[in-house]
């Protein structure tokens, strides 16, 4: 059950109206786990920090309510997903990766081993050098040609 309403102001902030009625303009939604959980367990703050609603599942959400929040954290987080690693220029950094990405094409240079970390069991961030952080949903489940790229550098 929802307890607040939102909607966006004339200068597209984010108002977040409570069931008392009680205004907080400039909310800005933060995922409490954006890798492992995105859709679960965000927090909506106000200026200073302060939490001001709690959303368990964004998906039992209602339809206005999701998609601003979507939109919100869309404008604010940049990860884009590594789908295929179609190439990389060599196994030892620095070197450039050409990956396919749920955001497209695109390459970036690994500046050393460390630059990849692991988020849980089975995903991956990846850091290029210019720190945009590369997602790997599930290193097991990736093609097998990235998988053995992939192997090379863990």
């Amino acid at each position: 059950m929802t307890t607040f309403t939102l909607r966006r102001d004339s200068f597209g902030k984010l108002v977040l109206t409570t069931a008392e009625g009680e205004e907080h303009v400039g909310v800005i939604p933060v995922r409490a786990f954006p890798i492992q959980a995105p859709t679960r367990g965000i927090s909506l703050v106000r200026e200073g920090g302060k939490e001001v609603a709690w959303i368990d599942d964004l998906a039992e959400m209602p339809e206005q309510v999701r998609s601003l929040v979507q939109e919100e954290i869309e404008g604010r987080e940049f990860i884009p997903e590594i789908l295929h690693i179609k190439d990389v220029s060599s196994f030892a950094t620095p070197c450039t990766w050409y990956v396919k990405t749920d955001r497209g094409d695109t390459e970036f240079v690994l500046k050393v081993d460390e630059d990849i970390r692991r988020v849980g069991e089975a995903s991956l961030l990846v850091a290029d050098n210019h720190g945009i952080n590369f997602l790997v949903r599930d290193m097991f489940h990736i093609d097998k040609h990235s998988r053995k790229i992939l192997d090379r550098f863990l």
